[in-house]
């Protein structure tokens, strides 16, 4: 009889915690209508919805980056940069994540590149998208050429022969300052550090005002042009 009340209690706990996990997951930072508009083909750039989420088919035939966007925010919402800059030289591949959290589909990236045939492989994200995408890019040195950090640091060692770029803005208010700095012990030789000026965490992305974020001095269109000429320049 006791067994049967320990067993009844345990399944009330895993429910209870099942049900407040979904509630927790379920609310998210949702893309705007500047998003949506991005996710449409034009001349430069092909649009596709994809398995594994989005693919940016721009001009070019031997750079691609796979992207992880940041946790509970809609993958959708970083449409707009990443659109750019397929179409200035850089195909994107952007990952859908299981509950929106880049922790429950850190390799994701096997199955994007078995997928297609490039040159060059670079991985990068947002936030914790961008910390999952260095973790992977700390497993699979081989494949790829580098990883892009936004407002992200990573937290296991990279190999020496791996680009590391992070890119954050000076308003941002939501990324761990001290996390970044004890971070930089993982970042191989050569590694660069770039802050974009009145930039700040949420407008990487296209899903409003982010708690706890400070208030950009500059548009997210601008803080978004940046970005992709930091990246571009340093691939």
């Amino acid at each position: 009889m006791r067994t049967r009340k320990c067993l009844t209690v345990t399944a009330a706990v895993i429910l209870l915690l099942c049900i407040v996990f979904l509630i927790y997951t379920g609310q998210y930072c949702h893309a705007d209508e500047t998003a949506a508009a991005a996710l449409r083909t034009n001349e430069t750039v092909r649009v596709e919805e994809t398995g594994y989420g989005w693919f940016f088919d721009g001009p070019s035939e031997t750079d691609a980056l796979i992207f992880y966007p940041g946790g509970k925010v809609e993958e959708t919402a970083y449409a707009p940069l990443l659109h750019d800059l397929a179409g200035q030289g850089m195909d994107v591949c952007l990952v859908k994540m299981p509950f929106r959290l880049a922790v429950f589909g850190k390799n994701k990236a096997d199955q994007v590149i078995q997928q297609y045939d490039y040159t060059h492989w670079y991985i990068g994200g947002h936030s914790l998208g961008g910390v999952m995408a260095a973790d992977y890019a700390a497993g699979h040195s081989s494949q790829l050429t580098g990883v892009f950090m936004l407002a992200a640091y990573p937290s296991k060692q990279l190999d020496e022969n791996t680009r590391a770029v992070q890119i954050y803005g000076s308003e941002d208010g939501v990324l761990n300052m001290a996390k970044l700095e004890e971070a930089e012990r993982f970042l191989p030789a050569g590694s660069q550090r770039f802050i974009i000026e009145g930039g700040n965490h949420a407008q990487f992305g296209n899903y409003g005002k982010q708690d706890g974020d400070g208030d950009a001095a500059i548009s997210s269109e601008e803080q978004q042009k940046r970005t992709v000429e930091i990246i571009l320049q340093n691939r």
